[in-house]
């Protein structure tokens, strides 16, 4: 199973008929990290007129949420729902903040501002697949410590420690495994032990 969702967050801002309009995209991995999300967003914009939000919070698409946070009804929280949606995202939050600025906008206005808005926070993000993957540790005697790193160019390490023997964590795609012991123990002419750790969802 593989499903594209962004990594980390962003911000985007715009300026439309004086409204004052910032899009917050962000990495969410269930419905309460939605929430804790969305309660930093509002501390950070106390006196914003609106904080309107659309997200998916799950891998399969099925937890959608939406606010119009005071806006005629279906002007803004159903429009940033349906650019996640367009775009196929999971585990996907994004929330609009709206600082008012004496122009109404009209239902259409509205929706235009919010979906591009919203498209436009997507654009400025890092948008990845995230597959299975499973921590593995190489360890390795200090000797072979240059041929060890080496190896791993290309390779998704995650940490290096130095103490008895030097230790490598990799991220590495769940089916590729047994392959990549296998490269690593002939690259190292045998000279490696393998400690398999934690499997998840990783962006690749």
């Amino acid at each position: 199973m593989q499903y594209r969702s962004v990594v980390g967050e962003t911000v985007a801002e715009r300026i439309i008929e004086k409204s004052r309009f910032l899009a917050y995209a962000a990495h969410v991995g269930s419905e309460e990290d939605a929430r804790a999300y969305l309660s930093k967003v509002r501390s950070f914009h106390p006196m914003a007129t609106h904080v309107c939000y659309g997200y998916i919070a799950d891998k399969l698409g099925n937890l959608q949420r939406f606010s119009d946070d005071g806006e005629p009804q279906g002007t803004a929280g159903m429009p940033i729902l349906g650019v996640l949606k367009a775009q196929e995202l999971r585990e996907t939050l994004i929330a609009v903040v709206r600082y008012f600025g004496g122009v109404k906008l009209g239902a259409g206005g509205l929706v235009r501002a919010y979906a591009g808005c919203a498209a436009e926070g997507l654009e400025m993000s890092e948008i990845k697949n995230y597959e299975t993957g499973v921590e593995v540790e190489l360890l390795v005697d200090y000797s072979e410590v240059n041929a060890a790193m080496r190896f791993l160019e290309g390779e998704t390490v995650l940490a290096r420690d130095f103490s008895s023997l030097a230790r490598f964590t990799v991220m590495v795609r769940e089916g590729e495994v047994d392959n990549f012991r296998a490269r690593a123990e002939d690259f190292l002419n045998g000279r490696v032990k393998f400690q398999v750790g934690s499997k998840y969802f990783y962006p690749f």
